[in-house]
């Protein structure tokens, strides 16, 4: 579970062997049915964004553990990776 409060609750589930995690968002609408929207996205890990990014054009310009700026080591959960295109004359 990512998120509850009152009338809402967010949780993920993950396919660790394809790579799948579908975010699953409930809210709880007094006297009515819940609502649910489900959000199906594929994760990566940071080498394989590394050889996507070139055949895209861009070149990676900075990666963190976390939106903080944390260190990214070989012990990090998480990661955000910066990408820019390069500079052109």
């Amino acid at each position: 579970m990512f998120a509850h409060r009152d009338g809402y609750v967010g949780l993920d589930t993950f396919d660790l062997e394809h790579q799948h995690l579908v975010s699953h968002h409930i809210r709880f609408e007094e006297g009515g049915e819940p609502s649910v929207i489900r959000v199906k996205q594929r994760y990566v890990w940071p080498s394989e964004l590394d050889l996507m990014a070139p055949m895209a054009g861009f070149a990676l310009e900075s990666r963190h553990e976390d939106w903080k700026g944390g260190p990214f080591t070989g012990d990090s959960g998480s990661h955000v990776s910066v990408y820019r295109l390069p500079e052109q004359d």
